[in-house]
């Protein structure tokens, strides 16, 4: 079995890219931005996310309380860009995922290389997010966010 493709695929059926952005008085323009990949399961398929776990290096697995489900997640811009966006790029989604994945790359490595820190460089990170996972749902409107 090509364990690459293995995980691809399955990440491309089961799996997220996302920008979380939330309200925070420790941010400078008032907001978190906060990249994450994760993939959920149900607990009594739980070894894929150890496997998931054992092949990125890093991440965590932890019980989802929205859906009961468990999840496994890597929320370090580092281990992202190091990690993350390496396999993906290399062992490409063939879902319309690959567009997500597309925009949280660019919005990643905007992270890494803090260029979020400066108005223009949040308002790219913010427009690729909302670019991403047009039929999920979110907590605020662009047009909210305002810096």
């Amino acid at each position: 079995m090509d364990l690459k493709s293995y995980i691809s695929g399955y990440v491309d059926g089961e799996g997220c890219f996302c920008i979380s952005i939330n309200k925070s008085s420790r941010h400078s323009f008032g907001w978190e931005l906060r990249p994450s990949f994760s993939v959920s399961q149900n607990s009594d398929r739980s070894e894929v996310l150890r496997l998931l776990k054992q092949y990125f290096t890093c991440g965590s697995i932890r019980p989802d309380i929205s859906d009961k489900t468990l999840k496994f997640e890597i929320r370090s811009i580092n281990d992202l860009v190091h990690k993350v966006l390496p396999h993906f790029e290399d062992t490409k989604l063939i879902s319309a995922k690959q567009n997500d994945f597309k925009y949280f790359a660019k919005a990643c490595r905007l992270m890494y290389s803090k260029k979020h820190l400066t108005k223009d460089g949040f308002n790219g990170v913010l427009d690729l997010a909302f670019k991403m996972n047009p039929s999920g749902k979110r907590k605020h409107l662009r047009h909210e966010i305002k810096i």
